[in-house]
Parts: structure tokens; C-alpha cells; sequence
């Protein structure tokens, strides 16, 4: 009201109502001083939003300090952790490519030193990660794994000579990571993997769950089921899984120490697999994928790229995990939760669910009770088929969680699930 009557009062003149230039000027002038006003109050405004997110962040942050502190661990602030990236490397000159992809979301600072492990002796190889470690200076370290002698095994096993030389070499480049460069922790990767954005937020904000949690041994980038249109739009479910998956993964130097000793000849992953090893521990795993794999080449020869590992689902949208409470992924909160999550929900046969027969339903669970009634409906619904040591990949619990057209799939054991019979392999 005061503003129309301003407005008013500026255009009455001797003459009328007829405004002269003066009154224009000044009409001019209050219009630009009201717009410079509303601009200011839009700052303010915007400038008290941020500080009541930055309010939020910091009482989120001490709540989530608080509850792993609970946990005996003492330094809960993801930025003072210093995580070794090793990449393993033999003659795929390539490994520009998934150099590339690391650098170019690796955080400033020397928070993730990447050392770069190479087998093989291939020279064209050793080259390309020398160029890296010249431009990068201090952030890349090349060691080169000094045993190359041929590996002799009986014929029969011949064919996985590659295999035993893949063990031989993480033996190694383990041992250096923990034992000459002192390292406490460090997440594992190969030279034919590609990164999401938000790869080392994940594992910033993962670790101190790892530490708190000895229920937990690793922390995984890796889905086995995360196809695209087999996981949700969700880039923020992360989940607990008794799978061992690699691919990418977080592994303490406690830990390392376990299994340095007992190390085995080959095919080291489904030896970790074991319950000997595994002794009921879990890994984190995402729902959607933090590393993908261009690697057609290499001791498999390419058959599972061709026919999974080339559909799976890079995660594009990132998050920062780092500002995310994910103390809820320690068991004692994460058990009561998903189990009345999954046996909350309606049981559904695997042609309902083929069918679309309760599609107005977001989820669904699908029992099985045998190891055939299980590699069955797996097989129908397009999910991994396999087991290791008895487990589903993914599974947790017996429970292996997918989506399939847009509704939330639960594949699960009756409810008083006793444990993995090893036995189903």
C-alpha cells in the first residue's frame, strides 16, 4: 500500500496528471532500488538456507561421529583417512584407460596414493604407467613384481597356469602394501576397470563401518546382479552381503594379516569364499555399481564379459556418502531391520512374478527351500545362478534382493534361515 502510494505521489505535477521527466527519473530510480532490495533479501534468504544445511550436516556428522565412537573407533571424520588405491597390472597397455578414469575423480591432496602393481615384465605396459608416474608426481607409484619364473603344474591344471600367477602376485603386492609402505587399509583394483564419480566418496564413508563393525571384512563397489534393469534408480542403497565380491573392494591390514600366511596357489577369490576364511563375515556392496569392466581380455578369455559383466550398470549419479549416516549398515541395526523388511513382505510364486500378476505391489518375495528350487527361479528370473561355498551371489542372510520390471524382487529361504550348507555348490 505504502509503494501505490509512492507511486501515486511522484506522478502528480502542476500540470495534472501528465508526469515530467523529474517524475519519471524518480519512478525509475525507486523501481531499481526496490529490485536491488528483493535481490538482497534473495541473498539473505539463500545465505540462511545454506547455513541451516551446514546446521544439519554438522549435528548428522557429530550424531554419526557419536554412534561409531560407540564402536570403539575414534577417528570418524572420512577426510583423515589415507586409503592406498593398488592397481593390478601385467600387459594390457590399456591400463591408461583405467588410470584415466581414477585420476580424474581421485580428490586433491594425498588422501588415496595409487600404486600401480605390474606382473608379466611387459615392457609397452611398463612404459605407459611410467608416463604416470612422471606426470603425476608422487601420486603414482610403479612397483614391479619381481618373480617371473614359469609356474609348473601337472596337466590338468595347465590351463589355469594364469590363475596361480593372478594369486602369486597379490601375494606380493600385498605384502608391499602392508608390510613396506605401512598402509592400513586399501581398496583393490584392476587395470580393466572404469569408476563412478562418487567411487572414493563411497569408500571414504564405508571405512569407518568397516573399522566399527567386526562383523564386517570388506567393503565392495561390486553388484553381481546390477544389470541394468535388475537394480533400482537409487544410488544411495548401499546393503550387507556374505558374498565376497571384488571388483573393486576395501580390505584392512588386520585382515591381511589373517590371510598373508595361508595364502593359497589360485583362484584366490573363491578361497576367500570359504567359510575358513570368510568365518561369517560380510562385505558392504551398492545397489548400483561403482566400478564397471572393459577388460574382454584376460585369463577367463573373455566368455562371462561377453555374457554379464559388459551389461552391468555404472552408477553416473553421485552421491556424497560422506555426509550420509551409515551407521544404520552395523548389524545390530542393519538384522532387525531387513528381516522384517523381507518377511514383511508378500510371498509371490515365480510365474506371478513373471506375469506381472501383483505388479501394483512394490516388492514381493519368492521362496525357496531347495538348492534346485533356488538355481530354478534364478534361472527364470534372469539373476546369477551360482554359488560359492554353499553362498548366492549377493546374498545375505540366503536373501538375494533384485528388481525386475520396476518392482522389488526378495529370493528367500523360509523365515529361521539356520545358515549356507556348503553342500550347494
Amino acid at each position: 500500500a505504502k509503494y501505490s502510494h509512492d507511486v501515486n505521489t511522484v506522478f502528480r505535477s502542476k500540470e495534472g496528471l501528465n508526469p515530467t521527466k523529474n517524475d519519471s527519473e524518480s519512478v525509475s530510480n525507486r523501481l531499481i532500488w526496490l529490485q536491488n532490495d528483493i535481490e538482497k533479501q534473495i541473498r539473505d534468504n539463500e545465505k540462511l538456507l545454506e547455513d541451516l544445511r551446514q546446521i544439519k550436516e554438522d549435528t548428522v556428522k557429530k550424531e554419526k561421529g557419536n554412534k561409531l565412537k560407540t564402536h570403539g573407533v575414534k577417528d570418524t571424520d572420512p577426510a583423515t583417512h589415507k586409503i592406498a588405491v593398488l592397481m593390478f597390472s601385467c600387459d594390457r597397455t590399456t591400463v591408461s584407460r583405467s588410470l584415466d578414469s581414477l585420476l580424474k575423480i581421485r580428490p586433491k591432496g594425498d588422501r588415496f596414493p595409487i600404486v600401480v602393481s605390474q606382473d608379466c615384465g611387459h615392457k609397452p605396459t611398463s612404459d605407459v604407467i611410467q608416463t604416470y608416474v612422471k606426470k603425476e608426481k608422487g601420486l603414482v607409484t610403479h612397483i614391479k613384481h619381481p618373480n617371473l619364473t614359469d609356474i609348473n603344474l601337472p596337466s590338468p591344471k595347465k590351463k589355469f597356469k594364469g590363475y596361480y600367477k593372478i594369486a602369486r602376485h597379490y601375494k606380493w603386492a600385498l605384502d608391499q602394501i602392508f608390510h613396506k609402505f605401512n598402509y592400513t587399509a586399501v581398496i583393490i583394483v584392476e587395470d580393466d576397470l572404469e569408476y563412478s564419480p562418487d567411487f572414493f566418496d563411497y569408500f571414504s564413508a564405508t571405512y569407518p563401518i568397516l573399522k566399527a563393525d567386526p562383523s564386517l571384512w570388506c567393503v565392495s563397489a561390486w553388484n553381481d546382479n546390477g544389470k541394468i534393469g535388475m537394480v533400482s534408480d537409487d544410488p544411495e542403497l548401499l546393503y550387507r552381503s556374505d558374498f565376497f565380491p571384488g571388483l573393486g573392494w576395501m580390505l584392512e591390514k588386520h585382515v591381511w594379516l589373517e590371510l598373508s600366511p595361508k595364502w593359497p596357489d589360485s583362484f584366490w577369490d573363491d578361497w576367500m569364499r570359504h567359510p575358513d576364511q570368510r568365518k561369517n563375515r560380510v562385505c558392504i556392496r551398492p545397489e548400483i555399481c561403482r566400478t564397471s569392466t572393459f577388460g574382454k581380455k584376460g585369463v577367463s578369455k573373455g566368455l562371462f564379459f561377453d555374457k554379464h559383466l559388459k551389461f552391468i550398470k555404472l552408477n553416473e549419479k553421485p552421491i556424497d556418502f560422506t555426509k550420509k549416516d551409515l551407521t544404520y549398515l552395523i548389524q545390530e541395526n542393519y538384522d532387525p531391520t531387513f528381516h522384517k523388511t523381507v518377511y514383511g513382505t508378500p510371498l509371490a510364486s515365480v510365474t506371478d512374478v513373471v506375469a506381472l500378476r501383483k505388479k501394483a505391489l512394490p516388492a514381493l518375495r519368492v521362496q525357496y527351500s531347495t538348492k534346485e528350487e533356488f538355481k530354478s527361479a534364478a534361472k527364470t528370473l534372469k539373476i546369477m545362478e551360482d554359488f560359492k561355498a554353499g553362498v548366492p551371489r549377493v546374498a545375505y542372510h540366503g536373501v538375494v534382493s533384485f528388481m525386475r520390471s520396476g518392482q522389488r524382487i526378495y529370493l528367500a529361504p523360509p523365515e529361521g534361515w539356520k545358515g549356507y550348507d556348503t553342500s550347494w555348490t
